[in-house]
């Protein structure tokens, strides 16, 4: 109940925050480069090499693969049915087709499962999640906007995220055995600032004018990504025989709302900016009822 507690106060905070202005407007842009440059590869360095590898555990690094390409068929069958412009099926698909399964999937994995669950939410969240935008979303984005696709920008940027810098050298710690004592205790107090600080920032971001306007494309969005796609991964899961935490944690990281990043990535590709920033504020709300849901299910 703590840990809930931290997730919805963390969240509220921040919302209030950014109503007060009690932080300059450019908060966001500083507390997110703490969470990716430093907390987030700390989680990484400490919880990865503590898992032993299992080929079952490529079902967490699948399941958000299979909510991206699911949306890849589906939203653009939407946007014909519904009559969107290349902008707006552009933005659903980027926003819907990716999950926030670090800013908010570690915190609520964690508070659903317990401490012990990180490591198969950081498997999903960086070979799934971080994966598919550095690929498949930048060229979504791309081809929505008109831009060119520069395979080596692609993977400049894969190889040099932080995050997955910081899983090559976990897995090779991992590999030989784990860290120092003297070491793990100062990369876990860093890592312990992920769901407040993560959390805060969701929360300042989060905005709510749009919403009622754009209820049509944000109601067909959002029942993909917090109903659908999940109960795909559940019925891949039940079809693979995976069972136990494996399914239920992974299943959870593909139920989470639409990925901030990838919100930010569709506005800044000129996709339907207004509907990017509402559709990640009633992902994000919505999300803390379905999400439960999900594991009450499961």
């Amino acid at each position: 109940m703590s840990s809930f507690a931290l997730l919805l106060g963390a969240l509220a905070l921040g919302y209030l925050f950014a109503n007060r202005q009690w932080m300059p407007s450019s908060a966001p842009t500083v507390l997110n480069a703490w969470v990716i440059r430093i907390a987030l590869p700390a989680l990484v360095l400490v919880q990865i090499p503590k898992i032993p590898f299992r080929p079952e555990l490529l079902f967490a690094a699948a399941g958000p693969w299979m909510v991206a390409l699911g949306a890849c068929l589906i939203v653009p069958l939407m946007g014909r049915m519904l009559r969107w412009d290349r902008g707006r099926t552009g933005a659903v698909l980027l926003t819907c087709g990716l999950g926030n399964t670090a800013f908010m999937g570690l915190p609520m994995v964690q508070a659903l499962f317990g401490h012990e669950a990180i490591g198969t939410a950081v498997i999903a969240d960086q070979l799934g999640s971080f994966m598919m935008l550095s690929t498949l979303g930048v060229l979504i984005a791309a081809v929505f906007s008109g831009q060119q696709i520069q395979a080596r920008s692609i993977a400049l940027r894969v190889v040099l995220f932080p995050p997955f810098i910081a899983l090559i050298v976990a897995v090779l710690v991992g590999a030989i055995g784990g860290w120092p004592v003297w070491i793990e205790p100062v990369l876990s107090r860093l890592a312990e600032t992920l769901t407040p600080v993560a959390l805060f920032t969701v929360g300042f971001q989060m905005r709510f004018g749009d919403v009622w306007r754009l209820r049509t494309p944000i109601g067909a969005g959002l029942t993909w990504k917090l109903l659908a796609a999940p109960a795909l991964v559940l019925g891949a899961g039940a079809a693979l025989g995976i069972t136990g935490d494996l399914r239920d944690i992974t299943v959870t990281q593909s139920a989470m709302a639409p990925m901030i990043t990838a919100g930010i990535m569709a506005a800044d590709a000129k996709l339907e900016p207004p509907l990017a920033t509402a559709m990640l504020a009633a992902g994000i709300a919505l999300s803390f009822l379905t999400v439960p849901l999900w594991t009450l299910l499961l």
